[in-house]
C-alpha cells in the first residue's frame, strides 16, 4: 500500500493490535501514518473489550501528533466516525441505510458495521494520539450486544485498500473542516446529519447505571442529550459524556416477560 492523500501508510500480515503499532510510530515522529493490519490477535474496543478480527475486514490504526489541544481531543471520534460514513458513500450508493450512532459506531440498515477505538498519551509536551478503526468487509461477530453485519451481507463488495484510499480521502477532508477543534460546531452538524435514532427512545447504560429517555441531540462539546423518561420538558435535559447506546426497539424484545 502506496502513501496517499497526505497520509503514509504500513502494511502488517498480523500484528497483536494496530494502535499499539500506531503509537509506536506517533511517538517516533510519524505523523498522518496509517497502520493497517490482515489480522489482529490482541484487537480491543471500547472499554477493554474484544474486537473480532478475521482476515478480509479493515482493520486501521492512524497516528496523529499534536492534532489539536488536549481538551479538543475527544472530538477525533466525531471526525472519524465522519470519516468513514464518507467513505463509505463515496464507494457505494447506501443513502440513508448507513447512519452513525453515538458515540463511535456506524451503522449499516441498523446493525453495527464499523466502530473506533481512540486513544492518547501526553509526553514531552506534545499529544500523540490515535485512531482506531474497523470496518466490517466481508465478516461480522455473532452474538454480540448490539447486532452486527458486513459489506458483502448486504451485497457490496470493496477490498481493504480501496476503502482505505477512500479513508484517506475522507479524513483529509474533515481534519480541514474541523480545523484542530476551532470547526467543530460544523463537524457537530455533519455528524447529526447523519444519526441514528435523534428523536428516539434511548437507553443508555453507564457505569452509574441506566438512563432511558429521548435523544435530543449532542451539545457544543459532542455530550449526548437526553430527555429523559423521569423529567419534565421544563427541568431540561441531561448531558451524557459517555456510555452505551441501544435504541428502547433493540431493547425490550431482550428483557424477558413478566407473568
Amino acid at each position: 500500500m502506496q502513501a496517499h492523500a497526505g497520509f503514509s501508510i504500513e502494511h502488517h500480515s498480523s500484528l497483536s493490535s494496530s494502535n499499539d503499532r500506531a503509537m509506536v510510530c506517533a511517538e517516533a515522529g510519524m505523523d498522518r501514518h496509517w497502520v493497517v493490519v490482515d489480522q489482529q490477535s490482541g484487537g480491543r474496543g471500547r472499554q477493554g473489550r474484544v474486537w473480532s478480527s478475521p482476515v478480509g475486514n479493515l482493520y486501521a490504526s492512524l497516528a496523529l501528533i499534536d492534532p489539536c489541544e488536549m481538551r479538543f481531543s475527544p472530538q477525533i471520534g466525531f471526525v472519524a466516525g465522519l470519516a468513514a460514513h464518507l467513505a463509505l458513500s463515496s464507494l457505494a450508493d447506501l443513502g440513508a441505510r448507513l447512519k452513525l450512532k453515538w458515540p463511535n459506531d456506524l451503522l449499516l440498515d441498523g446493525a453495527k458495521l464499523s466502530g473506533q477505538l481512540l486513544e492518547g498519551r501526553s509526553q514531552n509536551g506534545h499529544l500523540f494520539l490515535v485512531v482506531g478503526i474497523g470496518i466490517n468487509l466481508v465478516q461480522h461477530p455473532d452474538e454480540t450486544p448490539y447486532p452486527a453485519t458486513d459489506l458483502a451481507t448486504a451485497g457490496v463488495h470493496f477490498d481493504v485498500e480501496t476503502v482505505l484510499k477512500a479513508l484517506c480521502d475522507a479524513f483529509d477532508h474533515l481534519l480541514s473542516i474541523w480545523d484542530r477543534g476551532q470547526g467543530f460546531s460544523c463537524i457537530r452538524q455533519l455528524w447529526l446529519d447523519h444519526a441514528a435514532y435523534l428523536d428516539k427512545a434511548i437507553e443508555i447504560r453507564t457505569e452509574r447505571g441506566v438512563v432511558r429517555g429521548r435523544f435530543a441531540g449532542l451539545d457544543a462539546e459532542g455530550r449526548l442529550l437526553l430527555q429523559p423518561d423521569t423529567q419534565t420538558q421544563e427541568q431540561g435535559l441531561t448531558t451524557i459524556e459517555a456510555g452505551d447506546f441501544y435504541p428502547l426497539d433493540l431493547v425490550e424484545p431482550m428483557r424477558p416477560q413478566k407473568g
